[in-house]
């Protein structure tokens, strides 16, 4: 690959929050297919949504990106892919209101996710979260680890970051 030819990367995330609102945990799991590495990171917040937290695993993918990428990001968010793909361009074209004149409710990320964007080639693949896609329940297992062990669940994992 040329120096100047962008990276090809795929984003894995999930978010979970229970209740919602409550406690969330949110995960990513970043592959560079060319390499052969993987990245996986968890997270968590004592006071969260779920939307914040989905939210909060692809902000947490794509800032750890070193230089603009191909990014594959794979979602079983419908609020998170419709954001990036149909909703932010108007929510800025209106000083970052609704249609209905609101204000665009997590503004704070959905602001961090359009820097995070800008810079990369961003292609969008949503997929039923539970179904079996094995990132997907990786994902979600990381996220709910990260959420269990910040409120003291007996038996979780760790929520921190590793490495596959």
């Amino acid at each position: 690959m040329a120096a100047s030819e962008p990276s090809h990367v795929e984003l894995y995330t999930d978010g979970s929050c229970r209740p919602n609102p409550g406690p969330g945990g949110w995960a990513y799991i970043l592959r560079h297919p060319a390499s052969g590495k993987t990245q996986e990171r968890s997270g968590a917040e004592p006071v969260a949504t779920n939307q914040r937290m989905e939210l909060r695993a692809v902000i947490e993918g794509l800032a750890a990106l070193r230089r603009p990428s191909v990014v594959e990001l794979t979602s079983d968010s419908q609020y998170v892919l419709r954001g990036l793909r149909e909703w932010m361009r108007g929510w800025k074209a209106r000083g970052w209101r609704k249609a209905d004149g609101k204000p665009v409710e997590n503004l704070d990320l959905w602001q961090r996710l359009d820097e995070l964007t800008a810079p990369h080639d961003v292609r969008y693949h949503w997929i039923k979260g539970h179904s079996g896609h094995p990132e997907n329940e990786r994902c979600d297992a990381l996220a709910n680890a990260a959420r269990e062990s910040l409120v003291g669940v007996p038996g979780s994992g760790a929520g921190g970051s590793g490495q596959a």
